[in-house]
């Protein structure tokens, strides 16, 4: 006999028997599997494409025409790791550029704030450059953040996201924070959240077995509010070699 978990249309029923790791052991395979790859800084290259909301956001920051269905240029993730990463979104069609950083828990902008880069940026950082000195250590600092956005770490379910099986952590009910975590290799999914403004975001991470990013990188970061997705980051060049440039940053 098969369960549905209501949380939304990518979920499928799994086997209500089906075993399910706790939450702390979740976070810990994920945060080990990350710290495998011994990542200290990268640099990811592609393009970005800005929908629904977002577009009239990313128009008035990069001054161009907004007055279409979507709105597409170049972005640019630049991460330093513990906890400093950057994101420059620029349009062939102005000189203009918008960007988020974050080091060391504070954020600014550059030009007009999109507030779908700050998530992005916000959630990158959080999810994929946290690092605290041990496995353990940056295990119950990442449960102790997914705790402050509202999920429940305690709360474990399977569903089906990107055609890949994935633990969730939190309230499967529809509009509860959760944070998802494809199955077989522990890399981050979803994470699923409201603001303080009671905005929901739901930041997605597809396809880690891409050629551009290899399997540390997923290649794809989405970015959806209130149900309608808002920003598309698409790899095309990524380095996890290269010296990224403290000056970036920095104000």
């Amino acid at each position: 006999m098969k369960r549905l978990i209501a949380v939304s249309a990518v979920l499928v029923s799994l086997a209500a028997g089906a075993y399910v790791l706790p939450g702390g052991s979740i976070l810990r395979r994920m945060v080990a599997a990350r710290e495998e790859k011994h990542l200290s800084a990268f640099r990811v290259e592609g393009s970005v494409i800005f929908s629904s909301t977002a577009v009239p956001e990313a128009g008035a920051a990069l001054n161009v025409t907004s007055d279409r269905p979507e709105l597409q240029g170049d972005g640019v993730l630049s991460v330093k790791i513990p906890g400093r990463c950057r994101f420059d979104a620029t349009s062939p069609e102005s000189s203009n550029k918008a960007a988020s950083v974050l080091a060391s828990g504070r954020k600014r902008v550059e030009g007009k704030e999109v507030a779908a880069i700050s998530v992005l940026v916000t959630q990158v950082c959080a999810i994929l450059a946290q690092d605290s000195g041990s496995v353990q250590e940056t295990r119950l600092a990442q449960e102790a953040y997914l705790q402050g956005l509202g999920v429940n770490t305690k709360l474990t379910s399977l569903a089906r996201f990107s055609g890949e099986v994935a633990f969730v952590l939190g309230d499967p009910a529809e509009g509860k924070p959760q944070f998802w975590v494809y199955k077989d290799a522990f890399r981050p999914a979803r994470l699923r959240y409201a603001d303080p403004a009671g905005t929901a975001w739901d930041v997605r991470f597809v396809d880690y077995a891409s050629p551009a990013t290899g399997d540390w990188m997923p290649r794809t970061v989405e970015v959806w509010r209130a149900g309608q997705r808002v920003l598309r980051f698409t790899a095309l060049k990524a380095d996890n070699r290269s010296a990224v440039s403290d000056k970036l940053f920095t104000p």
